[in-house]
Formats: C-alpha cells, sequence, structure tokens
C-alpha cells in the first residue's frame, strides 16, 4: 500500500500545511491553485517544509512562471510531463480550460488535446495509472452555476488512466467512478480539505479518504 496526499486550491492559505503533513504521507501530488494569482514565489516557505516526494501542477490561478518557480523547487513539476513512481505512473496538466474570469492560466481545449496527446505517447503505463490534472474532466465533478465547465479533451482521455485527481470546481469535492475509472477532487486545502489515496497491490485497487483536519 502507497499512501498519498492530494492538495489543491491552497489559494495562498497554508496555515493548514502542518496539519497535512501530520498525515503522514508517503507523497504528495497538488493539483494546482497553489497561489491566489501569484506571486509563485509566495509558495516558497509553504512547500519547503514538505519532506516526501511531492509532484505538483499549476492551476489557472496561478501564474504561468509558476512552471519555473516549481522546477526550481524540491517539488516535481508535471504540467505536459511524466514520471514513474514505482507502480504509480503519473501524468500532469496544469492551468484549466477558458473561464470567464480572464485568469492567468488559461488553455484552449485544443492546446489541452496536444498535451495529452504529446505526453500519453511517451509514458509508460504501470500498475496505477493517474492524471494529475487542475482541470477535472467534462461532466465529472465540474458543474458551476448549473453548468458542466470541465475540459472535453480530458474526458476523452479518460479510460487511459485508473485515477483522474482534479480540483478548479471548489463547490464539487466528492468521489466518482466513470467507466471504471476514479476521479476525485479533494476540496479547498486553504479550507484544510484534502484526500488521502491508498494505491494498492493490485490494479485499480484504489481506496479514497476525503478528510478535513
Amino acid at each position: 500500500m502507497i499512501d498519498v496526499l492530494l492538495l489543491a486550491d491552497l489559494h495562498g492559505e497554508y496555515g493548514k500545511m502542518d496539519p497535512f503533513l501530520d498525515l503522514n504521507p508517503e507523497a504528495i501530488f497538488i493539483a494546482g491553485d497553489i497561489t491566489n494569482m501569484g506571486p509563485a514565489e509566495s509558495a516558497s516557505d509553504a512547500l519547503s517544509r514538505i519532506d516526501v516526494p511531492t509532484f505538483a501542477v499549476p492551476g489557472n490561478c496561478d501564474p504561468r512562471d509558476t512552471i519555473d518557480f516549481l522546477e526550481h523547487s524540491d517539488c516535481v513539476c508535471l504540467h505536459g510531463a511524466h514520471i514513474n513512481l514505482g507502480k504509480i505512473s503519473i501524468v500532469g496538466l496544469g492551468g484549466s480550460n477558458p473561464t470567464p474570469f480572464n485568469t492567468p492560466f488559461e488553455l484552449t481545449d485544443k492546446q489541452i488535446e496536444d498535451l495529452l496527446h504529446m505526453v500519453l505517447r511517451k509514458r509508460e503505463r504501470a500498475l496505477h495509472n493517474v492524471l494529475l490534472s487542475h482541470a477535472p474532466p467534462f461532466g465529472l465533478l465540474d458543474q458551476a452555476g448549473g453548468n458542466h465547465v470541465g475540459s472535453q479533451s480530458i474526458r476523452r482521455h479518460l479510460t487511459e488512466f485508473d485515477l483522474v485527481c482534479c480540483a478548479h470546481i471548489h463547490e464539487q469535492k466528492g468521489i466518482v467512478t466513470q467507466d471504471g475509472v476514479k476521479v476525485v477532487n479533494p476540496g479547498m486545502a486553504a479550507l484544510g480539505e484534502c484526500a488521502m489515496i491508498h494505491f494498492g497491490s493490485g490494479p485499480r485497487e484504489i481506496e479514497i479518504e476525503l478528510i478535513t483536519v
């Protein structure tokens, strides 16, 4: 069993970092919106307190230079990239599809499609295949104002994964399963919300706990 802590939507509020770390994860995934419109360096102190392997993507509320900041931190920036962590393959996708708010890091769905296509061609599948994305798949944990606002491209590639870790829509904290794929939004880390993901020893043996510290 490998225990991974999933955080998202910190929005510059790092007061719960110590209680998160007290959950004793073996690794941490961060699904974007680390800052609240920047600057990227404002996350330095919080991230420096993490002493386990950490894999992150920026969100739409993070400035684009967050990619460079993460690449020069102790985190692994996975935007448009992939990595194998033992039995776990992780593909990363930062930013979001367009919003009405002109936030700093938005991508067209065509850009998302191209990034996913490029990374998936290079990825080596593992026992557990994970997408770490700020944006949710269209139709899954993506309702805002009664409308579905997730990414169509992510939804088209859903079955390439066993687990999709997403964020972005604060009111859509939860876990759903579609076509055998689990999708989780851990809620707002700014409010102490997170998820603990337990990766088992068999295919699709993935258990998820939603936790508030």
